[in-house]
């Protein structure tokens, strides 16, 4: 479709129709609703421009897409920083309170959980947040970041470990937390 695209701009529109949803709930979770249409926007401009340089040897686009909106989320890094701060500091999450229900577990939850993201480097909090809330595979993280897939292992066990020694969890206990309390064992931890 790519390829395509290239002699028939409009066929782009299907790439959009397929995945820009994704990519935007990817970036709102990251930035907030606000910088999400923005940064989707973008992706996909940026898409549309660079198509021609698409490798065709890659079977799925999303992958190139998430790293195209990982790069530009990277340019708002601090902004994400700043926010994750500011939850791990009040227990607020504006950004999760506009979807999801907010209950007292959630908060006590989050708010440690924002510090330990925060406190990641900006290659491990992407490699983290890829996998669990962009639902990629690590080959598909390797090629949205145009890294080896040993990168990709490795930081995202870094990054696994930190975040549980940040929120005080024995990577023993995390299998075996009861079903309700599951926020607590997110596979990422695993």
């Amino acid at each position: 479709m790519i390829a395509r695209s290239i002699d028939d701009p409009e066929l782009f529109a299907g790439l959009y129709d397929r995945h820009a949803a994704d990519i935007h709930r990817y970036t709102a979770r990251r930035l907030g609703e606000g910088a999400a249409d923005d940064i989707t926007a973008e992706t996909f401009l940026v898409a549309f421009r660079t198509r021609g340089r698409y490798d065709p040897s890659h079977r799925l686009a999303r992958p190139w897409l998430y790293g195209i909106a990982a790069n530009l989320i990277g340019r708002h890094r601090r902004s994400e920083v700043r926010a994750l701060k500011a939850l791990a500091r009040t227990g607020e999450d504006p950004v999760a309170a506009s979807w999801s229900e907010r209950s007292d577990d959630r908060v006590a939850v989050q708010a440690p959980l924002a510090g330990a993201l925060a406190a990641l480097s900006p290659g491990d909090r992407h490699v983290l947040l890829l996998v669990a809330w962009a639902d990629l595979g690590y080959q598909e993280v390797a090629d949205a970041l145009g890294i080896p897939l040993g990168t990709v292992r490795s930081r995202l066990n870094r990054a696994r470990r930190k975040v549980r020694e940040a929120l005080c969890i024995d990577p023993a206990f995390t299998s075996d937390l009861t079903p309700d309390r599951q926020e607590l064992n997110p596979a990422w931890t695993k």
